[in-house]
């Protein structure tokens, strides 16, 4: 099961649900004990605050982040990586929480503080709902086993003269998953704690952040205009090989090894006579383009999707 199924989409969803409703009922609760301006951003000491928002305004780029944040786990996320939404989600709300309690009563925002020990409190936050996260993955059914190493090369898909078959499967890099949810993650407290203007730093939290999650996850189809292949979280940009450009389809297996040697790493590789999408190790569709060289995508059962794409290229002219 390599598409993320509504109750995974639920599970994380529900902690920026949480957090929001945690931090919107604080806000409601303490509107008036809070200044017209807060003070949103601080030294990387923990010191006094020299950087001012107001509460409006606060309030608004807030919740946009939460929702944010929130609506990317909820496209991209994959059942092993459910912890990393929850972990997100506290680390977030646990410091728009705290900076509110800090600003309650202040008569002179610029002597606010925003002690480091909040991150520490954050971080706990985050730790505790990781472990949540990683508890209520057994609530989501496990995806399909692993494909061994070995795999032949795929024969021909056996289809009528008048038959018509499409197939498509998504694929995900765990580790970058994490790393562009941490990216995010990070965009908050570097916005807080750096010294401006260097705290602008922090919106590339964002801009590696988002890319990252989109090339995290991608999705894979073979139909009748040929191998497709797009992220998960839109429609472009993409990849597309039309059958006209089909010379054969094979099935390999790759090892880390391998994506080292071969494609330098995983990304979206573009090598001498090979380009490809590579996000993990494991089975991998390699398309023999008509020019010369590959295109290779790492995506679980490409033995079926190399033997659908021989079957519609032949029937095409091109194998």
């Amino acid at each position: 099961m390599n598409r993320a199924t509504p109750r995974l989409r639920a599970l994380a969803a529900l902690p920026f649900a949480l957090a929001l409703a945690v931090f919107l009922l604080l806000l409601a609760l303490r509107y008036d004990r809070l200044p017209d301006t807060l003070a949103t951003h601080f030294g990387p000491d923990g010191g006094r605050a020299d950087g001012f928002t107001g509460r409006a305004a606060f309030t608004a780029v807030s919740t946009g982040l939460l929702l944010t944040l929130g609506a990317g786990w909820t496209l991209l996320v994959r059942r092993a990586s459910l912890w990393g939404a929850w972990a997100t989600a506290g680390f977030t709300g646990a410091l728009f929480v705290l900076l509110v309690r800090d600003n309650l009563d202040a008569t002179d925002a610029a002597r606010v503080e925003y002690p480091l020990t909040h991150l520490l409190l954050a971080a706990v936050t985050a730790a505790l709902l990781a472990l949540t996260g990683w508890g209520l993955t057994r609530l989501v059914p496990r995806g399909e086993p692993a494909v061994g190493p070995g795999l032949p090369d795929a024969p021909r898909l056996p289809l009528g003269a008048s038959e018509v078959a499409g197939w498509t499967r998504a694929t995900a890099s765990r580790p970058l998953t994490a790393l562009a949810g941490l990216a995010l993650a990070a965009t908050p407290v570097v916005l807080l704690l750096a010294p401006w203007p260097a705290a602008l730093l922090g919106l590339l939290g964002l801009v590696i952040g988002l890319p990252g999650l989109a090339l995290a996850r991608v999705r894979v189809t073979v139909d009748r205009r040929g191998v497709t292949v797009r992220s998960a979280l839109a429609s472009r940009p993409r990849a597309r090989i039309p059958l006209d450009d089909v010379a054969g389809a094979s099935v390999r297996d790759l090892d880390t090894a391998a994506v080292l040697a071969e494609f330098g790493g995983w990304g979206y590789r573009v090598r001498a006579h090979r380009t490809g999408v590579i996000v993990r190790s494991g089975e991998t569709l390699v398309v023999r383009r008509s020019g010369g060289g590959e295109f290779a995508v790492t995506v679980p059962d490409a033995r079926t999707a190399a033997a659908l794409l021989n079957t519609l290229a032949e029937r095409h002219g091109k194998v």
